[in-house]
């Protein structure tokens, strides 16, 4: 017994210490304890609500399937904080978790949070695995704690834009002049300025960038400059209330451009804007998350997801990867120290398959997985149609929309 009670007391420290201990023979493993950080209050609660459920779900099966072999069956307990949509809240959610001795920390959803609460784990050496955050700031201050699987803002603004061009091409350059509408923070002004930067360099004209806040509680003066100022093509970088409000408030006016395509937006790809508001989503492009249609556990995780009458939002998959890459990197480490973990999450390689994103092997360099890409959707005839790329895309983009 005594052997048991050293297991325990490990559990409970935190820094860099081994948390599985010998076990004496018949003894369940210890567990180990795994922070979700997800802003399940404030203007983000929605967010967050996904991604946890999207973590629960990745936990509920690792459990179900044996949990962690490599640690003699150890399960995963989660340990769970509410961010509370600020940055002040996730990092003093990460100072909990510390205290509770969790192994790694996932999820922050928002960039500002991912990015504060990511520098708190590193004073102790904690891995952090975000699960949305896309500014680039998060991977490149050289925290060796820090990892993200799925793109940052980069990658898919310039896959959008080239996108973009495809697609303009292809139906006889309709486009010329662009309007960017997004929020105040991190995550949108960084998109704009990306996006002022890179659009007249592929023929666009940006004749204005509109900035809002979050939230945001009446888009009638963002919806009346668009309509003075006429443009082709419509770009917002929001998160979900404030473009449902947007795109509603331009369909209430009758401001038809020829395309609204969005960057990275809270909404466009979501069952709920398009179940909930069918006039407003209908023919909305998107580059953002999206998990592989091709891959079987796609739909079984979805169905799942629905049977509890939720909607398919791309935070769950996205958790759901996220958890099973730690689960991955516990196996291959062989011990729940943080230090191995952090190693093992650095050398992940192709052999990681249990995820549900369209990426090609994983390869993280500087924190950041070079394999990690968007995909375009678009809403069609009330559902979410994949239009890039074309190697899986289920549907033809319709554009320049007409009417």
């Amino acid at each position: 017994m005594a052997r048991i009670e050293i297991a325990r007391r490990s559990l409970m420290l935190g820094g860099a210490g081994v948390f599985a201990a010998p076990l004496v023979a018949g003894a369940q493993a210890p567990a180990v304890k795994l922070g979700i950080l997800q802003p399940v209050t404030g203007a983000l609660s929605q967010d967050g609500e996904y991604g946890r459920l999207g973590a629960e779900l990745a936990i509920a099966e690792i459990n179900a399937g044996g949990g962690i072999r490599a640690l003699g069956g150890a399960r995963i307990e989660t340990v769970f904080g509410d961010a509370r949509s600020n940055p002040e809240g996730g990092v003093a959610e990460v100072e909990k978790m510390q205290a509770e001795g969790v192994v790694a920390v996932v999820g922050g959803f928002a960039s500002p949070i991912c990015l504060a609460a990511s520098q708190a784990a590193s004073r102790y050496n904690l891995p952090y695995v975000v699960d949305v955050g896309v500014s680039d700031q998060i991977v490149s201050r050289g925290l060796a704690n820090t990892f993200r699987f799925g793109p940052g803002f980069g990658v898919v603004t310039n896959t959008a834009l080239d996108n973009l061009v495809a697609l303009n091409d292809a139906a006889g350059k309709p486009s010329r002049t662009v309007v960017i509408v997004h929020e105040d923070g991190l995550f949108g002004s960084g998109m704009a300025r990306l996006l002022n930067a890179e659009l007249p360099k592929r023929g666009f004209e940006v004749l204005e960038t509109i900035a809002h806040p979050t939230p945001a509680r009446d888009m009638n003066n963002v919806a009346l400059r668009i309509r003075s100022l006429r443009p082709d093509l419509v770009i917002p970088s929001s998160y979900y209330a404030e473009f449902v409000l947007l795109s509603r408030t331009m369909q209430q006016q009758r401001i038809r451009p020829k395309g609204i395509y969005c960057v990275l937006n809270g909404a466009a790809s979501n069952y709920r804007f398009v179940r909930e508001f069918p006039d407003a989503a209908n023919l909305v492009m998107d580059c953002n998350h999206w998990p592989d249609p091709r891959k079987p556990k796609t739909a079984e995780l979805r169905r799942a997801v629905e049977a509890q009458n939720r909607f398919w939002l791309y935070n769950v998959p996205l958790n759901y990867s996220a958890v099973m890459l730690v689960a991955d990197a516990l196996e291959r480490a062989g011990r729940a120290d943080r230090a191995a973990l952090t190693t093992a999450l650095a050398a992940t390689d192709g052999a990681f398959t249990k995820h549900i994103m369209p990426y090609g092997p994983t390869r993280f360099v500087n924190g950041q997985n070079q394999a990690g890409v968007p995909v375009n959707t678009q809403v069609q005839g009330g559902d979410i149609k994949v239009i890039f790329p074309r190697d899986f895309a289920d549907a033809q983009a319709v554009y320049p929309v007409t009417g």
